[in-house]
Protein backbone atom coordinates (compact mmCIF):
# COMPACT_ATOMS: atom_id res chain seq x y z
CA UNK A 1 0.00 0.00 0.00
CA UNK A 2 1.28 3.41 -0.90
CA UNK A 3 2.11 5.92 1.80
CA UNK A 4 0.55 8.60 -0.43
CA UNK A 5 -2.94 7.69 0.75
CA UNK A 6 -4.69 8.18 4.01
CA UNK A 7 -5.63 4.73 5.33
CA UNK A 8 -9.10 4.64 6.83
CA UNK A 9 -10.47 2.11 9.30
CA UNK A 10 -13.91 1.48 10.77
CA UNK A 11 -12.77 3.55 13.75
CA UNK A 12 -11.56 6.58 11.76
CA UNK A 13 -13.77 6.57 8.66
CA UNK A 14 -16.69 8.79 9.74
CA UNK A 15 -14.52 11.33 11.55
CA UNK A 16 -12.05 11.67 8.65
CA UNK A 17 -14.61 12.28 5.88
CA UNK A 18 -16.59 14.94 7.79
CA UNK A 19 -14.76 17.96 6.40
CA UNK A 20 -13.74 18.70 2.85
CA UNK A 21 -13.67 16.56 -0.26
CA UNK A 22 -12.66 12.91 0.17
CA UNK A 23 -12.40 10.25 -2.49
CA UNK A 24 -12.47 6.88 -0.74
CA UNK A 25 -11.20 3.84 -2.60
CA UNK A 26 -13.07 0.81 -1.25
CA UNK A 27 -10.62 -1.96 -2.15
CA UNK A 28 -9.41 -5.44 -1.22
CA UNK A 29 -5.85 -6.79 -1.24
CA UNK A 30 -6.95 -9.82 -3.30
CA UNK A 31 -8.52 -7.64 -6.03
CA UNK A 32 -6.42 -7.36 -9.22
CA UNK A 33 -8.18 -4.25 -10.60
CA UNK A 34 -7.75 -2.61 -7.18
CA UNK A 35 -3.99 -3.09 -7.42
CA UNK A 36 -4.04 -1.68 -10.96
CA UNK A 37 -5.96 1.37 -9.72
CA UNK A 38 -3.39 2.32 -7.05
CA UNK A 39 -0.85 3.99 -9.40
CA UNK A 40 -3.71 5.80 -11.16
CA UNK A 41 -4.89 7.18 -7.81
CA UNK A 42 -1.32 8.17 -6.92
CA UNK A 43 -1.18 10.29 -10.08
CA UNK A 44 -4.60 11.83 -9.43
CA UNK A 45 -3.75 12.57 -5.78
CA UNK A 46 -0.84 14.77 -6.91
CA UNK A 47 -3.07 16.59 -9.39
CA UNK A 48 -5.87 17.32 -6.89
CA UNK A 49 -3.62 18.08 -3.91
CA UNK A 50 -5.13 20.91 -1.88
CA UNK A 51 -8.58 20.34 -3.38
CA UNK A 52 -9.34 16.78 -2.27
CA UNK A 53 -7.93 13.94 -0.23
CA UNK A 54 -7.74 10.41 -1.57
CA UNK A 55 -8.06 7.67 1.02
CA UNK A 56 -8.30 3.89 0.98
CA UNK A 57 -10.58 1.60 2.96
CA UNK A 58 -9.98 -2.16 2.98
CA UNK A 59 -13.42 -3.76 2.70
CA UNK A 60 -12.20 -6.95 4.39
CA UNK A 61 -11.12 -4.94 7.45
CA UNK A 62 -14.16 -2.61 7.40
CA UNK A 63 -17.04 -4.86 6.40
CA UNK A 64 -19.61 -2.87 8.37
CA UNK A 65 -18.84 0.37 6.53
CA UNK A 66 -18.63 -1.34 3.14
CA UNK A 67 -22.03 -2.89 3.80
CA UNK A 68 -23.57 0.38 5.01
CA UNK A 69 -22.54 2.04 1.71
CA UNK A 70 -23.72 -1.01 -0.26
CA UNK A 71 -20.29 -1.65 -1.77
CA UNK A 72 -20.74 -4.96 -3.59
CA UNK A 73 -17.91 -4.68 -6.15
CA UNK A 74 -14.33 -3.52 -5.82
CA UNK A 75 -12.83 -1.21 -6.62
CA UNK A 76 -15.56 1.28 -5.76
CA UNK A 77 -14.65 4.96 -5.49
CA UNK A 78 -17.05 7.02 -3.40
CA UNK A 79 -16.70 10.78 -3.30
CA UNK A 80 -17.72 12.48 -0.06
CA UNK A 81 -18.17 16.20 0.46
CA UNK A 82 -18.36 17.22 4.12
CA UNK A 83 -19.40 13.69 5.08
CA UNK A 84 -22.11 13.23 2.46
CA UNK A 85 -21.81 10.97 -0.56
CA UNK A 86 -21.90 13.05 -3.74
CA UNK A 87 -21.04 10.37 -6.29
CA UNK A 88 -19.42 7.02 -6.99
CA UNK A 89 -17.51 5.18 -9.67
CA UNK A 90 -17.37 1.38 -9.79
CA UNK A 91 -14.55 -0.48 -11.50
CA UNK A 92 -11.18 0.44 -12.91
CA UNK A 93 -11.11 3.98 -14.34
CA UNK A 94 -8.44 6.15 -15.95
CA UNK A 95 -6.80 9.14 -14.26
CA UNK A 96 -8.61 11.73 -16.39
CA UNK A 97 -12.04 10.34 -15.53
CA UNK A 98 -11.27 10.20 -11.81
CA UNK A 99 -9.75 13.69 -11.76
CA UNK A 100 -12.76 15.20 -13.54
CA UNK A 101 -15.11 13.30 -11.20
CA UNK A 102 -13.36 14.89 -8.19
CA UNK A 103 -13.02 18.38 -9.66
CA UNK A 104 -16.67 18.53 -10.75
CA UNK A 105 -17.68 18.03 -7.11
CA UNK A 106 -15.09 20.57 -5.97
CA UNK A 107 -16.71 23.19 -8.22
CA UNK A 108 -20.22 22.47 -6.93
CA UNK A 109 -21.28 24.47 -3.87
CA UNK A 110 -22.12 22.37 -0.82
Amino acid sequence: MSEKFKKLTEGTFHQEIQHGLFLVDFYADWCGPCRMLTPVLEKVSQEVAGKATIAKLDIDQAQEIASSYQVTSVPTLILFKDGKEVGRLVGLRDAGTIKEFILSAARTPA
